[in-house]
């Protein structure tokens, strides 16, 4: 797990984001991709998730496995509050480090405020799922 703190991922706004700057609460990471309809359709159940939660210490970030193109006009048609970041084709590799064994998209990781994965969800999440998640620390 120490390797995923290390790493850091350009932003459709063109900054950096450092993973390591998210440690210490909780963390849902979202693999997504603007070709991926269930991973669209749950991006602003994410986003309203992340409105209510993130005064609670609750982190989102979207790691999409696209490229910046049309990440860019994907956001600029649909923003979101969450931060997004781009892992390129390279996220499919890490999500699967992380537990995705198909490499499929979405998938989504929760990691607690120490760090560790305390769940994943390959496929589309529901409101069950964050509700349960929320318990997490």
């Amino acid at each position: 797990m120490a390797a995923l703190w290390r790493l850091s991922f350009d932003t459709p706004t063109g900054g950096r984001l450092a993973l390591q700057s998210l440690q210490g609460r909780p963390l849902l990471i979202n693999f997504w991709a603007t070709w991926c309809p269930p991973c669209i359709e749950e991006l602003p159940l994410l986003d309203v998730f992340y409105k209510e939660n993130a005064v609670k210490s609750w982190q989102i970030l979207g790691l999409a496995v696209d490229k910046m193109a049309p990440v860019r006009d994907f956001l600029a048609k649909r923003p979101l509050t969450f931060p997004i970041a781009l892992a390129g084709m390279e996220g499919v590799g890490l999500s699967k480090s992380l537990g995705n064994l198909s490499g499929g998209l979405p998938f989504t990781v929760v990691l607690g405020a120490d760090g560790m994965v305390r769940d994943r969800k390959i496929g589309k999440i529901t409101s069950a799922d964050l509700a349960r998640w929320r318990e997490l620390q």
